[in-house]
C-alpha cells in the first residue's frame, strides 16, 4: 500500500519472541534509508534491490543484483567464500563450519554491484538521506493533489509512492484504470503500476522516485486531472486510447496466448 507500518516493531517483537527470524523485501529502501535502522526494529535478513534504490540498470541493461545481509545471529551461515579482513589485509574466507556451502558463482553480476557501491559512495550519507526525503516528499505531493480526483482508500502520509485508483471512474463512467494508463501515453507519461496492490479495486500505484522535478511531477499531476474529466466528460476518448502512439492497444489476452517471437515480412 505504499504506507509507513505503524505496528512493525511490535510485529517483529512477537515473531522473534517466538524463535523466528524476520525476512524483509528490500526492494523499497528509498523511503527510509538514511531514517530508519533496520536492525533496531527487528530485521534479521534484507535483500537489496539495488535496481530500484542504488540506480542501477534493471533488465536489459543489467541484469538485477541483490545482495543480502544479515544480523549477527546468523552471519555463520552466510555462503562462503565470506571476505574477512586479517589486519590490513582481505581474505576469501572458506573455514566457516556452519556455512550453507557455496550457491553460486562468488562473483556474481559484478559491473551491477559496482555501480552501486559507486553510487552510494558518491552520495554519501547526506545524500542517501535526502533521497529518502525527496521519494518521499514526491509521492505525498502527487497523493495531495490528485485525491480530490481520484479515490483514495488510505487517506495518510504514504512512502515513496501513492496508492489511488479508478473506482470512481469504473463506476459512474465505465472508465477502468487501465483505460486511464493507456490514455496516460497519448499525454507522454509512461503510465505508472496499475491493479497492484491487489486488495485495491483498480488501483494506481505511482511511484515518482527522488529524482523528479516539481515541473514533471505537475505536468504529470495536471495529465491525471485532464483524464479524470475526460472520463467524466468524454469517456469513449479515454476508452479507446492512445490514440497518438505508433501502435494503438493490443488485445494482451490474444497478445499472451498466442506469442509471435519473430519478425515476419
Amino acid at each position: 500500500l505504499g504506507l509507513f507500518d505503524e505496528h512493525i516493531k511490535e510485529i517483529c517483537d512477537i515473531v522473534r519472541k517466538s524463535g523466528s527470524f524476520i525476512y524483509m523485501d528490500g526492494a523499497n529502501l528509498n523511503s527510509i534509508m538514511g531514517i530508519t535502522k533496520l536492525s533496531s526494529v527487528g530485521v534479521d535478513v534484507l535483500h537489496f534491490n539495488l535496481h530500484k534504490t542504488f540506480s542501477t540498470p534493471h533488465g536489459g541493461g543489467g541484469p538485477g543484483a541483490g545482495p543480502v545481509a544479515v544480523s549477527s545471529k546468523l552471519a555463520s551461515y552466510l555462503p562462503v567464500p565470506v571476505i574477512s579482513k586479517i589486519k590490513d589485509k582481505f581474505i576469501l574466507d572458506y573455514n566457516r563450519p556452519r556455512s550453507i556451502g557455496q550457491i553460486k558463482g562468488f562473483y556474481g553480476n559484478i559491473s551491477v554491484l559496482i555501480k552501486a557501491y559507486i553510487y552510494i559512495r558518491m552520495m554519501g550519507s547526506v545524500g542517501l538521506k535526502l533521497a529518502s526525503q525527496m521519494a518521499v516528499l514526491n509521492a505525498n505531493y502527487i497523493m495531495a493533489q490528485l485525491k480530490s480526483h481520484y479515490h483514495l482508500t488510505y487517506d495518510r502520509h504514504c512512502m515513496h509512492e501513492c496508492v489511488l485508483d479508478g473506482t470512481i471512474q469504473a463506476k459512474k463512467y465505465g472508465v477502468r484504470t487501465l483505460d486511464i494508463a493507456k490514455r496516460l501515453l497519448d499525454y507522454g507519461f509512461h503510465p505508472p503500476t496499475v491493479y497492484f496492490p491487489l486488495i485495491i479495486p483498480e488501483a494506481l500505484m505511482i511511484e515518482p522516485t527522488e529524482t523528479e522535478s516539481k515541473e514533471t511531477l505537475d505536468e504529470f499531476i495536471q495529465a491525471m486531472k485532464e483524464i479524470a474529466r475526460e472520463a467524466e466528460t468524454e469517456p469513449e476518448k479515454v476508452k479507446s486510447a492512445p490514440q497518438t502512439t505508433p501502435v494503438a492497444r493490443l488485445d494482451e489476452v490474444k497478445a499472451a496466448r498466442q506469442l509471435v517471437v519473430r519478425w515476419r515480412k
